[in-house]
Formats: C-alpha cells, sequence, structure tokens
C-alpha cells in the first residue's frame, strides 16, 4: 500500500499546483544564484515533508488504536469506501461538510504566519513556508491522511505521507522553475484522472480489509494465518 501513496503524491500534484502553485510561485527564491535557489526549493520541499509525515504519524497513531482493539480490517474497508464516497459525491456537498470549518481561527492564524513568512528571505523562512504549507486544507491530503489511518501503524503511517509528500515533489518543483507549466490541455486531462486513482486506491483499502488471501493485494488475517499454521502443528 505504500507504492500507491507515492503515486497518489504524484497524480495529486496536479492537484497542488492549482492549490499551492500561488505560494510557490510567490518563494522569494534568489533569481541570481543558481545553487542557493536549489537550496532553497530544497528547504522547501523538506519543510512540506515533515509536515505530511508529522500528520503521518497522529493519524498513524489513530490507527493503531482501532488496530489493537483488532478492527483493522473493518477499518480498512471504512476508510477504501470513505475514498470512494468523497470523490463520488458533488464538490458542492463535500463542501458543505468541510473538515476546515471548526478550526478556522487556527487556520487564519496559520496563513497570517504563512503570510509573514513570505516576506523573509533567511534560509530557514524556506523551511518554515513549506511547513506552514503542509498544514494547509486539502482535498488529496485528506485523502492521503486516510490512507495513514487505514495503515494502523504510527511509523507506517508517517512513511504514508512522507511517500505523499515525494510524490508532489517533481511538479512542485517544476512549477517553482517554470510557471507556464499551469497552462494546457495537458493538465487539464490529468487532472481528470486523479479521481480514477484515488477509486482505485480506495478498492485497495477495500480488497485488503476483506482478506481474501490474494498476496500483497488482499492477505489473509492474521489471526487466521496463526489458526491455521496451529492446526498443521496439532
Amino acid at each position: 500500500m505504500l507504492l500507491p501513496a507515492f503515486i497518489l503524491g504524484l497524480m495529486g500534484s496536479f492537484h497542488c499546483v492549482g492549490m499551492c502553485g500561488p505560494i510557490a510561485f510567490m518563494l522569494p527564491v534568489d533569481r541570481q544564484d543558481p545553487f542557493k535557489k536549489f537550496l532553497q526549493v530544497f528547504l522547501y520541499h523538506f519543510g512540506r515533508l515533515t509536515a505530511y509525515s508529522f500528520l503521518g504519524l497522529v493519524f498513524g497513531l489513530l490507527g493503531k488504536g482501532v488496530y489493537i482493539f483488532g478492527q483493522q480490517q473493518k477499518l480498512s474497508i471504512i476508510i477504501g469506501v470513505l475514498m470512494i464516497i468523497v470523490v463520488l459525491l458533488p464538490y458542492k456537498t463535500f463542501n458543505k461538510y468541510n473538515f476546515s470549518k471548526p478550526i478556522y481561527g487556527l487556520l487564519a492564524n496559520l496563513k497570517t504566519n504563512l503570510g509573514q513568512a513570505l516576506k523573509k528571505k533567511t534560509l530557514d523562512t524556506f523551511f518554515t513556508i513549506g511547513f506552514l504549507n503542509g498544514f494547509l486544507p486539502c482535498g488529496m491530503v485528506y485523502m492521503a491522511i486516510f490512507g495513514a489511518i487505514g495503515m494502523g501503524n504510527p511509523w507506517l503511517g508517517t512513511l504514508f505521507m512522507f511517500l505523499f509528500g515525494v510524490g508532489t515533489i517533481p511538479l512542485m518543483t517544476a512549477a517553482i522553475y517554470f510557471s507556464n507549466l499551469l497552462k494546457g490541455s495537458a493538465k487539464r486531462n490529468i487532472q481528470r484522472l486523479i479521481p480514477v486513482f484515488v477509486v482505485l486506491v480506495g478498492i485497495l483499502f477495500i480488497l485488503r480489509g476483506l482478506g481474501l488471501g490474494i498476496p500483497y493485494i488482499s492477505p489473509e488475517p492474521v489471526r487466521q494465518i496463526i489458526s491455521s499454521t496451529l492446526e498443521c502443528h496439532t
């Protein structure tokens, strides 16, 4: 389930460029020194990856709590169903129940700090901008968080979110260097594929939870494997 995390980030980066592209364009990078510009962009991405990894750790712990109570398969199915429902729901319907509404005050402070950071040019500023950027509301991040919960392990949840972030790096970097990537029908065509891939990831989570005995896709439940082993020994 970790490879889909990277591909989800790669595909979702076309959405990310639309949402976070303005922040990337406003980065106060050094236009004269290529090496310094590279270092600044690297720190920006490192900040985003740190934020995503932190979210993966937190929500992976949440998933572990369910795992401990032996409900990990049900959780995997629920996560898969939620992913599919969110994609199929009309945007207006989903927006009525925006996850961000209960924390608008926190988001306002986050955006204020982000705006202040964009006015500075010290190296640590780029890490700060990336870190704050990682906490901004984003539908693709929500999808990745669902995946982190479904991993049922804080470290796997961290890795899931980290790989998701790594997947967004190529296009986000290109957007900083080449702003014309936001134009053209190619972007629109790929954006149409994003919901399809999210549905496929949701189906993978459902299959994983069903425990059909398919290697790597739908492995048998751990308890069932242990039970079979004990029967063989007896």
